[in-house]
């Protein structure tokens, strides 16, 4: 099942033409993933932290399809593909009126503080599972 996370479009998203700037999806699925990871209940601060682990975005894969535009609200929906012991794949979607504008393959690792690869850990993986 997809996560969903609610999106307005303000001013400061968009550019002379009133469009939504480029590089302001990528923001959007970011903030669309925060959430979903705070409604499994994982708590980033408190994994970082405690086991000096943080999850970085190691691939995405974009397209744009459509231009979102000042004062819309949009959707970012976010569906995991695929789980290893160091990948999480993701799909993301940002739509309005169901009708999608941008689509991203995002691959998240985990790193160590250091910076170095890290296994997800055993209960993330079995969550998101």
């Amino acid at each position: 099942m997809a996560h969903e996370f609610p999106v307005q479009v303000y001013y400061e998203d968009t550019d002379m033409a009133g469009i939504v700037y480029h590089a302001n999806y990528l923001k959007y699925i970011e903030r669309a993933r925060s959430d979903w990871v705070r409604g499994l209940g994982i708590d980033q601060n408190a994994l970082r932290l405690a086991e000096g682990l943080v999850f970085v975005v190691r691939r995405i894969e974009a397209d744009y399809l459509g231009p979102a535009r000042f004062e819309e609200e949009l959707l970012v929906r976010t569906e995991v593909k695929s789980v290893s012991g160091v990948r999480l794949g993701l799909s993301q979607e940002v739509v309005r009126d169901g009708k999608p504008l941008f689509r991203a393959e995002v691959t998240l690792v985990a790193i160590t503080s250091e910076g170095h690869p890290a296994r997800l850990p055993a209960a993330i993986r079995q969550q998101v599972h």
